[in-house]
């Protein structure tokens, strides 16, 4: 972990790197990582290679369980990332605390939301795909809206502190829901009524990246989102098809009667000492970031 000194100089860095580097939209994206293919963009930029970096320097923070010393002088950095950037506190959890962000627009707003705290076990785990990459997409997929013409529904950009219990993952769901999700479920107590859709980013990085609606998603929102791939040329990393369901960051909302989606790979191993900088794809950040910001950009127009 650098000191604060290095981590302000790296968010500025990053903020020269979002405003010189040329636009990089996820046209034709496919799951080849070798090469990079050209084709129209979103309506709005996304630039993977700011993504990346932002995967990295999370994951360069080390271990960052919910409410450690490093997750929060992290936190400190990624809120001035955001558009109009900010803490929410979590109710009984002092040392937690949600990153929200927002475009401003007509109520009731659209959710993206990722979880950036890390597994407390196994020591050393680094979370480069679980935690890091969601993060990442979300702020970068914030920066691409905030530039974009104003108009339509607010959107909220939210990094969920606490999805991870706070010791060994508990064997049962209705343990899970209980001890872990903290963010989420702050989130959507202190919100009622003021989200419309809610699309959560979880395993999305890793090369091979291929993502099927999980079970509990909403069909209707998720076919949305396959069609916005389609127009942004990500195809290849989604289909129509459903697999398991998984107790996740999207699971208050959809509780609250809120349209919910869970972009997730579960084949990937995410709870693994091996889950690490080398298995992260911009290639893979880049398709799902194109396609979130263009599905973002649909729905607040509706």
């Amino acid at each position: 972990m650098g000191d604060v000194g290095g981590l302000r100089r790296w968010a500025i860095g990053l903020l020269l790197l979002a405003a010189l580097c040329l636009p990089a939209g996820c046209g034709n994206a496919s799951s080849s990582d070798s090469t990079r293919a050209e084709g129209p963009a979103g309506p709005a930029e996304f630039d993977e290679r700011a993504a990346y970096e932002l995967v990295r320097r999370q994951v360069e923070a080390g271990q960052r369980p919910a409410g450690s010393p490093q997750l929060r002088k992290l936190a400190d950095e990624l809120v001035k990332l955001m558009p109009r950037g900010r803490f929410e506190p979590i109710p009984g959890e002092p040392s937690l605390r949600n990153v929200v962000g927002s475009v401003p627009g007509e109520k009731p707003a659209i959710v993206v939301g990722a979880h950036y705290d890390t597994l407390v076990k196994p020591k050393g785990f680094v979370g480069a795909n679980n935690g890091a990459a969601g993060s990442a997409v979300v702020i970068e997929a914030a920066r691409a809206l905030a530039a974009a013409p104003s108009g339509g529904r607010e959107i909220k950009f939210v990094l969920f502190d606490g999805e991870e219990p706070p010791g060994a993952i508990p064997k049962s769901a209705a343990a899970f829901y209980r001890l872990g999700l903290r963010g989420s479920r702050a989130y959507v107590a202190a919100h009622p009524g003021e989200t419309e859709a809610m699309v959560l980013l979880d395993y999305v990085g890793h090369k091979g990246l291929h993502l099927s609606r999980e079970e509990a998603s909403t069909p209707a929102l998720w076919s949305q989102l396959v069609e916005a791939a389609g127009k942004v040329g990500a195809s290849s990393y989604f289909d129509e098809e459903s697999t398991a369901g998984i107790l996740d960051d999207h699971a208050p909302f959809l509780r609250s009667g809120v349209p919910a989606i869970d972009l997730i790979d579960w084949r990937y191993h995410g709870h693994s000492l091996t889950d690490t900088l080398d298995k992260i794809s911009p290639r893979s950040l880049e398709a799902v970031g194109g396609t979130v910001v263009q599905l973002a950009t649909e729905l607040r127009a509706e």
